[in-house]
């Protein structure tokens, strides 16, 4: 115990922590946690590898499909060391570098998921409101520029993440509430003054509520426009070109709205509920995006479907 607790000198070994009561079975647990995750990788490799070889997906909706599958196929691979350590090799610590490493990544393409969600709801926008001028506003030049753009701008933001980490002192506290690391995590660890660390993680966290404003925002005109249309059944068409996104927007905000209204305002809830919550956070959505844009796009169903025929032939 004096590992975590009691030692005065500087922390050589954070220890991550996985789901509280099930320690004795974390072998099972593994199971549908590797299931998750095998799921979401094929998942999302399947819509990346359709939407690179068939030439009627070259659009900008399937461009900005392909970003946020690179960003939930990211957000897999940069959970699953530390969870497959925790839950199949009984392996709960990580040094603090490689802990910064893997919390940069974390947070870097969840933030790249925010802006490719706030993306493609301008898509959405752009298609619906003004559908003449679609293709001469988002050319694929256009959309390779904003998709660097955005993927500059969020590395550019959470790179100060792990060297603010890292000039903080670690002296007695090493045991982190999740089985991955994140920035407001190990923050909380440090004995030196984390003030730095506190402002500049809150700034992050206020461009993610803008990115959802925007998102929200953008449906609002959406709805202004579709309500203006005369037929109930063209309206119907209408919004449900937008279900896919609307569904990916919720998968991933609702766990993260979730979680800070539970540290907000009942910090006292049991940790179980904390923790699988956050740990939902990184499985659910690069899980079900592909799940939700398979069933929902018709041509994303269609091809998968041929090409499942063919080899069945």
């Amino acid at each position: 115990m004096s590992t975590f607790n009691t030692s005065e000198n500087e922390v050589s070994i954070f220890f991550l922590t996985g789901i509280p009561g099930t320690e004795h079975a974390h072998i099972w647990v593994s199971i549908p946690i590797c299931l998750m995750y095998l799921v979401a990788i094929l998942g999302n490799c399947t819509i990346l590898f359709f939407i690179k070889s068939e030439p009627s997906l070259h659009e900008p909706m399937y461009y900005f499909l392909s970003m946020l599958a690179l960003s939930d196929l990211g957000l897999s691979l940069s959970s699953l060391p530390t969870m497959i350590r925790i839950f199949l090799f009984n392996a709960p610590g990580i040094s603090p570098d490689a802990c910064f490493v893997q919390e940069f990544f974390i947070h870097g393409f969840s933030a790249m998921e925010s802006s490719v969600l706030l993306i493609m709801s301008l898509d959405r926008f752009i298609a619906i409101c003004h559908p003449l001028r679609y293709t001469s506003i988002l050319t694929s030049a256009r959309v390779i520029n904003i998709g660097l753009a955005f993927s500059l701008k969020n590395v550019l933001l959470i790179l100060p993440f792990p060297f603010t980490l890292k000039h903080l002192r670690y002296c007695k506290k090493s045991l982190l509430s999740h089985s991955y690391c994140l920035h407001q995590d190990v923050m909380k660890l440090a004995c030196s003054d984390n003030k730095v660390n506190v402002i500049y993680g809150l700034f992050v966290a206020v461009t993610g509520i803008l990115d959802f404003t925007f998102i929200f925002m953008s449906y609002m005109m959406i709805l202004k426009a579709v309500l203006r249309i005369a037929s109930q059944k063209q309206r119907l068409k209408v919004l449900n070109t937008c279900v896919s996104h609307i569904c990916a927007v919720l998968i991933f905000y609702v766990p993260i709205i979730s979680l800070a209204v539970i540290y907000r305002f009942a910090k006292h809830s049991p940790a179980l509920i904390r923790i699988l919550m956050a740990d939902g956070f990184l499985l659910v959505p690069p899980l079900m995006n592909p799940i939700v844009y398979c069933v929902k796009s018709q041509q994303i169903r269609n091809r998968i479907l041929g090409k499942l025929g063919q080899k069945h032939n």
